[in-house]
């Protein structure tokens, strides 16, 4: 019995930092961020122009070729989420016929299978100013 309690002493101190740690950072593990300067940031200017590109084709697929295009103008605001891999939150800016037009997406990347997967790809209830 005397023997557990170091250990138990070594739990309650590991777990004690974590928690410190996480509470500085003021953010809890799975929780969205905000991404700032989304305009230049590259990575997420490729994951929206992925993002359309993947609606297209599915699109054109169930459509059989007789869908309107979207056309991928940039990202506008986003947010991630890491979980199993990173799970983006974007809003894109695109055309449609000339008109311009914004959606919402879901994009998850998981880095390690070297993976992208759209979840989501939806009108935006945001309009354009």
């Amino acid at each position: 019995m005397a023997a557990l309690i170091p250990a138990v002493a070594l739990v309650t101190v590991t777990m004690l930092a974590c928690l410190v740690c996480g509470a500085s950072h003021g953010t809890l593990v799975g929780s969205k961020t905000e991404i700032t300067d989304v305009k230049r940031n590259k990575e997420v200017q490729d994951l929206g122009y992925f993002s359309v590109e993947e609606h297209n084709r599915r699109l054109r697929q169930a459509l059989r070729g007789m869908a309107e295009e979207t056309k991928f103008v940039e990202v506008v605001e986003a947010q991630k989420q890491v979980v199993a891999g990173t799970k983006y939150y974007l809003k894109i800016s695109a055309t449609q016929s000339g008109r311009s037009v914004m959606f919402d997406t879901v994009v998850v990347v998981q880095p390690g299978l070297a993976s992208k997967d759209l979840l989501s790809f939806a009108p935006s209830s945001q309009k354009i100013a």
